[in-house]
Formats: structure tokens, C-alpha cells, sequence
């Protein structure tokens, strides 16, 4: 009998796996680190998977800011799960942070004993500067409340690239498909949509192809096969209503509704408009889609552009421009001209910080104010916002339903956490979606000539295509006398036209629906939102409401004019709390309209809400917490 003197082989020690509803990931680094292409492919890969997802990406404002440094950070958060989520999520379950500046940004969001995973090789004593640290966090025992993992990427990423044929610069570019990797072991994704991503994207350059694909799969068998990671994660399909689902981003869901109304409408689409921050992805995906019959103009101003899509509309296009609040200032000229002469177009406000440049890659909703008031003397129009990315859509064709129906301009306020966060959407049934009917005129009235302010039961004047025989009229600026359309300075019709124009955009009320209420029809509280914070309001009223509290919630999507039942449905409630990322702008027109002492929540950060920031202004209203007095 042989007997072996080699020690038996040691098996590796197998890591914890832990269900989790839900788990927060954010990656983070400098901006040409690829951080929003690891975090878009690990939402991809979630949604196929069939989770719900939710996201929001981080960008720095500065275009080139210097490598390494604080203004140049970028992070990318997802939130994916086993139910329906609501929002990118509060507290960051795994940070991955691919240089001291990504970690000093980022840290302070990561839960306690959350999971932290970093490149160890970038915390060097330049980007330690840089950064601001006197030490390295690394090894001063600043870290030593969350689970702490030192990951040499770009050593390890340089070897897995190693036999590519790619300069080191190059092959360092993959580092962020090496850091996604090890997110997917940790969180049981799959490789392959993104190994296909990889050779669609990087195909006819077989080079760069494998050596992403290299660095992606290196970096999820390194968790594999390492024991440094004693726990993985599992999150289950979510059972979400059954339908095709596609993810989109708020600006592809806007271009999207846009190009549907046109097309259900069977008018040609317009899109004037000067790019800025972050409403610049809409004319970005409207200039992909010439075949579905869209004109997309980059104007050389944001004057130049509201005035192309005024004549647009006045030619019988269906007209739209898009901006954010710098750019919505330099329109309001010309929405004032769009309200006299009562033509129908869609103004989009993706709002972020302010005033002037202000935060320009930065969420806020701080321009309602200047979409119900903002132009000279008395100019109404309507007013909507969206309330999520896949919503947008929504909003968008009813901009334009609301538009033609009523011969108004529409604004239609997202924000930087809408237009750049994403989410499943189902893809609606073509046969379902609402009929948008248009009908121009094409004789004159009578016989006895074209009356351009001749108008319907609910006051609203005829849409006349120039060059149609027989229906010549004035636009203009100057006050028009109605029906004829002739200029009028006589004051009584210009008190008649003022009145008339308001009670124009007070009919639209009768057809928006009612504001509907998530909970009990009356009690304690109220939490009244719009646009971005339906999210964290409603996923707050829902873990109070689990703990026995009397509150409810309500969001208005229609601004001006508000559902008809806005009045009786906050009357109901001995107190309405309003959070807004603005210092009270609803507030004020809720006071003002209904005479209703709302409370205010105001969060002006350029950072959407979290939900237990909105959770605890409920237990401070109500005198509770955690279910008790």
C-alpha cells in the first residue's frame, strides 16, 4: 500500500449567500473612468434579469476637470429589486470607489457595514492630495465601520489585458468593466449581456472587444476565486405586471411621447432648441428618428429657438423646444408672443439648479414659479410635470392632446433626476393610446371672411394653415381685438381678451383627471408632491401607513390649471406637508389658491429626497416614531 506525504488540497471556503429585497450600488470615480457605462450595463443586466430598477446618475459639471481631483467625480447609483421601487434608493448598500476623490465624495452615503470595494492602486500620495487627506484612509482605521475590501484593479486589470496588443493607456480604460465584474459576482449577475454588449459596441475593433471582455470576466472570477469576499447577495425577480418592458431614461421616454403624438396625430414633429445641460439628450435621441418624420433645429440661441418653433406652429407643425431654467428665462418673450397669438406648442424645463448657471448637472425643482408666472403681464398657460423617467411619455402626449385642444402653449417641467434616472417601462399597445384629433379650418367663416378669434364653447380659436385660400389673418404681439383679430387698444377689450384667455386654460380642467389619493380619503396628514418626488413621498407614506399612521399622499401632475377636486381633496386632512426641492413654490400657490396653512419640506442640494427624510418629518408632524407616541 502507498501511502501519500503531501498535505491534502484545502477547499475553498465557500462565501455566505444572503436574500436581500433589495441593494443599492453606486460606482464611482473620475469622469473617464466609465463609471455611467458600468452602472448603465448593471442596470441592463438587473432589468433582464427581471428586476425593477431604478437609477441616478452623477455627473460633474466641470467638462475637464483635472484627474483625480474632487470637482471631477462621477458616480452612477442603482437600485434593484425583488418589488417595485420607486427610487434610486436611500443609503448605499456597495460603494465601489475607484480613487481617494470617489471615496471622499461617496462615503458618507454608504450605509454602516455596507460593503466597500476600492482601488487600492489609485490611492497614492498625488491623488491622497489631491483628494484633501492628510493619510490614507486605507490604513488610518477611518473605514472601520463598513466591510472594507483593498482590490489592486489596476494591476490586476493590467494582466488580465496583458496579451491584448493594447497600450498600457489603453488597456487601463477597461478597469471599469474589471470593477463591474466583481459587482456582478458579489450580486449574482450574469456576464452575458454584457459580454454581447461588448462585441456589438467594440466589434470592429477585436482588440479593444477582448480586452473589455477579459477585464469584465477577470474581475467577477477574482471574487470567485478569492476568499476576501465572505458574503454574496442574491435579489429575485420582481413580480411586476405582466408586459414588455424596455428601460428608459426620462429624455428618451420625452422623445419617445413627443415622436408619438406627431405620428398619432399624423403631423410632422419640430424640435427647436439651443443644447444645455441636462435637457440636451432629447434633441440627442429626436435626431436619431428623421424616418418617423422629425425636424430636429440647433438653434444659436435660446431666443433663435422659441421663435423657430413659434413659426413652426403657426405653419401647423407640431412644435416643441426644450431647455433648462437659464434657457426658459431667455424664452418667456416669446411664450408671451405664443399665448396672443394662441398657438399650440410644448416648452420642455428639465430644471436643475440655480439661479444663472448654477448647478448645471444637478437636480432641482425650483422653476415653478417662473412656468406659472414668469412672462410680462397677465399670460396664462398650462402647466404639467412628470412625475417619473417612464411617466414622461405620458406627459409628453398629453402636452401635445392639451396643446391642440386649446390652442395654448404647454410647459412641461422634468428635472435632472427624471431626465437622466431610468426605469422599466412598459410599452404601451398602439391601439390604446389616447387619439389626438385635429381639425383645420379650410373656408371662411360664413363667407364672410376668416375670423382668427372666433372661438368654441370652451374659447378656443381655430388652427389656420397659412397659404389656404380664403383664411389670411394677423399674429402678432399687440393686442388683438376678438374675434376679428385685428390690433385693439381699447380697454375694455383688452380686460375681455385678458379674462378670456384665463378662462380658455381654466377649461382644461374638465378634461385632466382628478387628483387621486394613495391611502385613506381623510385623516391626520397630507404629503402633497410634484414632479421627482413622487417616489420618495409615496414610498414614505407606504412604510408609515405599514406602522398604523394616519397619513396619505396626493400628486399633482397638472399644475395650472389643478384637477378640479385639488381644493376638497387637501380639506380633507388637518394638516398638508409639501416637500419640494425649492423653498416652498407650491407651497405658496397651495396657500394662495385655497387658503391652506401648508407645511413645508424644502431640500435645495441638488439632490432628490431620500425616503427617510420625508418618513421623519411624518413622525415629527404626527408626534411619533416607529409607531409609538
Amino acid at each position: 500500500m502507498v501511502v501519500s506525504t503531501e498535505p491534502a488540497p484545502t477547499r475553498k471556503k465557500q462565501p455566505q449567500t444572503i436574500e436581500r429585497e433589495e441593494v443599492t450600488v453606486r460606482f464611482a470615480g473620475d469622469s473617464g473612468d466609465g463609471m455611467q457605462l458600468a452602472g448603465t450595463q448593471m442596470t441592463n443586466t438587473s432589468a433582464i434579469f427581471g428586476n425593477d430598477v431604478s437609477t441616478f446618475p452623477d455627473f460633474p459639471a466641470e467638462i475637464r476637470a483635472p484627474a483625480g481631483t474632487l470637482a471631477g467625480v462621477s458616480g452612477y447609483q442603482l437600485n434593484f429589486g425583488a418589488r417595485k421601487l420607486r427610487t434610486a434608493g436611500d443609503s448605499v448598500n456597495a460603494l465601489i470607489a475607484m480613487n481617494p476623490a470617489a471615496l471622499k465624495i461617496n462615503i458618507a452615503d454608504l450605509e454602516p457595514g455596507g460593503i466597500l470595494v476600492v482601488n487600492e492602486d489609485a490611492f497614492t500620495a498625488g491623488n491622497l492630495s489631491k483628494a484633501g487627506y492628510q493619510t490614507n484612509p486605507l490604513d488610518d482605521e477611518s473605514l472601520k465601520r463598513y466591510q472594507l475590501f483593498r482590490v489592486p484593479i489596476d494591476k490586476l486589470n493590467a494582466e488580465a489585458c496583458a496579451e491584448t496588443g493594447l497600450t498600457g493607456r489603453a488597456a487601463g480604460r477597461c478597469k471599469n468593466f474589471y470593477a463591474l465584474g466583481i459587482a456582478y459576482w458579489l450580486f449574482g449577475r450574469s456576464m452575458e449581456p454584457t459580454l454581447r454588449w461588448i462585441q456589438d459596441k467594440f466589434g470592429s475593433k477585436p482588440a479593444v472587444a477582448e480586452a473589455n471582455s477579459r477585464a469584465l470576466r477577470a474581475g467577477y472570477y477574482f471574487g470567485e476565486t478569492t476568499e476576501m469576499f465572505p458574503v454574496r447577495y442574491v435579489v429575485s425577480p420582481a413580480k411586476l405586471t405582466p408586459g414588455r418592458y424596455r428601460k428608459v431614461t426620462g429624455n428618451e421616454a420625452l422623445a419617445m411621447g413627443l415622436i408619438t403624438a406627431a405620428k398619432l396625430a399624423d403631423k410632422p414633429l419640430f424640435y427647436g432648441t439651443y443644447p444645455i445641460t441636462p435637457a440636451s439628450d432629447i434633441l440627442h435621441e429626436l435626431s436619431r428618428h428623421k424616418n418617423f418624420d422629425v425636424r430636429t433645429f440647433q438653434a444659436e440661441d435660446e431666443i433663435a429657438a422659441i421663435t423657430a418653433v413659434v413659426g413652426a406652429a403657426y405653419a401647423g407643425a407640431f412644435a416643441v423646444t426644450g431647455t433648462s431654467g437659464p434657457g426658459m428665462a431667455l424664452k418667456q418673450e416669446a411664450i408671451g408672443l405664443a399665448i396672443m397669438t394662441e398657438l399650440p406648442m410644448v416648452i420642455i424645463n428639465v430644471q436643475r439648479g440655480g439661479p444663472s448657471t448654477g448647478l448645471p448637472t444637478k437636480t432641482e425643482q425650483a422653476d415653478l414659479f417662473q412656468a406659472v408666472l414668469g412672462r410680462n403681464g397677465e399670460a396664462p398657460l398650462c402647466v404639467l410635470a412628470a412625475a417619473t423617467p417612464a411617466d414622461c411619455f405620458t406627459m409628453g402626449l398629453e402636452a401635445f392632446r392639451i396643446a391642440t385642444e386649446f390652442m395654448t402653449p404647454v410647459i412641461l417641467l422634468s428635472d435632472g433626476y427624471l431626465a437622466n434616472g431610468a426605469e422599466p417601462w412598459m410599452i404601451p399597445d398602439p391601439q390604446k393610446l389616447p387619439k389626438i384629433h385635429i381639425k383645420h379650418p379650410t373656408a371662411p367663416n360664413n363667407g364672410s371672411g376668416f375670423l382668427p378669434y372666433k372661438r368654441n364653447d370652451k374659447l378656443v380659436r381655430e388652427w389656420a394653415i397659412p397659404g389656404t385660400p380664403g383664411l389670411e389673418h394677423r399674429v402678432g404681439g399687440l393686442e388683438k381685438h376678438d374675434v376679428t383679430g385685428d390690433v385693439c387698444y381699447e380697454a375694455e377689450n383688452h380686460d375681455h381678451m385678458i379674462r378670456t384667455r384665463r378662462r380658455k386654460i381654466d377649461h382644461i380642467a374638465s378634461t385632466i383627471p382628478m387628483l387621486d389619493i394613495y391611502g385613506d380619503p381623510s385623516g391626520d396628514l397630507l404629503v402633497l408632491g410634484w414632479g421627482s418626488t413622487y417616489g420618495p413621498i409615496t414610498s414614505a407614506v407606504e412604510r408609515c401607513r405599514e406602522r398604523g399612521l394616519s397619513v396619505s399622499s396626493a400628486h399633482l401632475r397638472y399644475l395650472d390649471p389643478m384637477p378640479r377636486n385639488t381644493g376638497d381633496v387637501l380639506r380633507r386632512f388637518r394638516s398638508v406637508l409639501i416637500p419640494e426641492m425649492n423653498m416652498g413654490q407650491l407651497r405658496g400657490l397651495i396657500r394662495s389658491t385655497f387658503l391652506i396653512d401648508a407645511i413645508g419640506l424644502n431640500k435645495v442640494q441638488g439632490k432628490p429626497f431620500m425616503i427617510r427624510e420625508i418618513e421623519e418629518k411624518i413622525e415629527e408632524l404626527l408626534g411619533k416614531s416607529n409607531g409609538k407616541n
